[in-house]
């Protein structure tokens, strides 16, 4: 926090960060007013955004889903398969899905030109880049997500689920009105932590899948970040970025906990 104070300074290494001219807020202005804001932060929600509302939901249903397997085995070889992906590397997932979707060489386009389509550059077209990352975030981190909701699952009174056999609800009535409300607290906690890291889009798979003709919709705060910090050394500014980035974070954070501790459900506090 000390080192946060340079987003308010022309900060110069020889000087030191009480050396530095005091400037205020110039950097944040100068952010705000750029051309640029508008579309890093569109590109930024817009991602997040998404990818929430698709990749969210998906290891509460695999999670379920494998909970109701009977086999112990059969469930236990599922549940090694999905979250599997989550060990890949990212260098070597973004490397995978060059390859996968590659104009030229790739399974995708192979198949797209058996179909009698023609072959789509997927990684130059910036209107591809979302659909890309957020599928493949999906399958990556789905299963790994998927295991916390299983642990959830295991805590579940057993008996509850006997009675309401004895009662005659079928599977989907359990999994309703059983299942759901025993992992709601944790569903609330994921989700307001996630809400809480909308703004802090990975940067490291982004700007690998970045291209100079995708920078349209993959250009986003974090890797304007980078850009702008170490490879133009404009310290303070990059550092004016990030403080702003993590402001508007701890916004939602506390309001959407705000917002789930009025409707009663689990809270971080």
């Amino acid at each position: 926090m000390y080192g946060a104070q340079i987003a308010f300074r022309n900060y110069n290494p020889a000087d030191g960060f009480l050396g530095s001219q005091w400037v205020g807020l110039a950097h944040f202005e100068r952010f705000i007013n750029s051309f640029q804001f508008q579309d890093l932060l569109v590109n930024t929600l817009t991602i997040n955004t998404v990818g929430l509302l698709v990749a969210f939901p998906v290891p509460i249903v695999l999670a379920l889903i494998v909970n109701q397997l009977s086999s112990q085995r059969f469930k236990k070889f599922i549940q090694s398969v999905l979250y599997s992906p989550s060990f890949i590397s990212v260098v070597v997932v973004v490397g995978m899905v060059f390859l996968l979707f590659s104009p030229s060489s790739g399974v995708v386009n192979n198949v797209l030109t058996l179909a009698g389509a023609e072959p789509i550059f997927f990684m130059g077209d910036p209107s591809w880049f979302r659909p890309l990352y957020i599928g493949s975030d999906v399958w990556q981190n789905a299963g790994f997500s998927m295991i916390i909701y299983l642990a959830a699952l295991t805590a579940i009174d057993p008996s509850l689920h006997e009675a309401a056999k004895m009662d005659g609800a079928n599977k989907f009535r359990r999994i309703w009105h059983i299942d759901l409300p025993g992992i709601l607290p944790v569903i609330t906690i994921l989700f307001v932590l996630a809400i809480g890291n909308i703004f802090n889009l990975g940067f490291e798979k982004v700007y690998l899948m970045q291209t100079p003709l995708n920078l349209e919709t993959s250009e986003i705060i974090n890797t304007y970040v980078y850009k702008a910090g170490l490879q133009q050394a404009q310290f303070s500014y990059s550092a004016a970025i990030g403080l702003f980035n993590s402001v508007l974070n701890l916004i939602l954070l506390v309001t959407f906990n705000w917002v789930a501790k009025k409707a009663n459900q689990s809270s971080l506090w």
